[in-house]
């Protein structure tokens, strides 16, 4: 069985290394729970988590027990194990698929100023929202931004009115970005409105696909 396994993997390297390049080549090597192991244009196997990019446009969106699931613009397509696709074209517009949790909400790790920061999609927030311990520890100098007010549980507490310079999502990187501070425990960074009015927001079940637009 081993033998057999192996025979596979190394014909699919090799079917891989004649790839073209005017597309992406994938194929599928281990499925485990929530991620796959992928070779991507005859590269090294790699493992993906579900809801992460595999390459620009295109993303790994679901995997069970027989197959991984891809997606690139805006369409679906299933790969067995030991199976491979050719010639994927990626979409024109970076995205990135999300994937809720237990609870149903989308948490998903990005980058702020190139620091790493883990956020909360909320829809209800009309601008990305973090604690000053984050600002600190991203090296924002808050205190600079103008200063306003927002209505909490706890009452009405300070808030800094800042431009980020960068924030990443998947694939989707945006400049200048307005976001507020707050001097108190948000838990979570608040991924809101002054990103997400950027993308185009789609939500199929489980699943929540963000797109570029501007």
């Amino acid at each position: 069985m081993k033998t057999t396994l192996l025979a596979t993997f190394l014909f699919l390297l090799s079917w891989q290394a004649h790839a073209t390049d005017s597309a992406t080549n994938i194929s599928v090597v281990g499925l485990f729970p929530g991620k796959a192991v992928l070779v991507i244009n005859g590269g090294a196997p790699k493992t993906y988590s579900v809801g992460n990019p595999i390459t620009t446009g295109i993303t790994l969106v679901d995997v069970d027990q027989t197959t991984a699931t891809v997606a690139s613009n805006g369409k679906k397509q299933r790969i067995e194990i030991g199976g491979h696709v050719n010639r994927i074209a990626p979409s024109g517009s970076s995205s990135v698929t999300l994937q809720a949790d237990a609870q149903g909400h989308f948490l998903v790790q990005g980058q702020i100023n190139g620091g790493s920061m883990r956020m909360l999609v909320d829809t209800g927030a009309s601008m990305i929202a973090l604690s000053a311990a984050d600002a600190k520890r991203l090296g924002i100098d808050y205190r600079k931004g103008r200063q306003t007010y927002v209505n909490t549980a706890n009452g009405t507490i300070p808030a800094y009115h800042v431009v980020l310079n960068t924030v990443k999502v998947g694939d989707i990187v945006l400049n200048q970005v307005d976001a507020l501070v707050q001097e108190n425990n948000l838990g979570f960074a608040l991924l809101g409105m002054s990103f997400l009015k950027r993308t185009e927001m789609r939500r199929e079940g489980e699943q929540m696909m963000l797109t570029k637009r501007f």
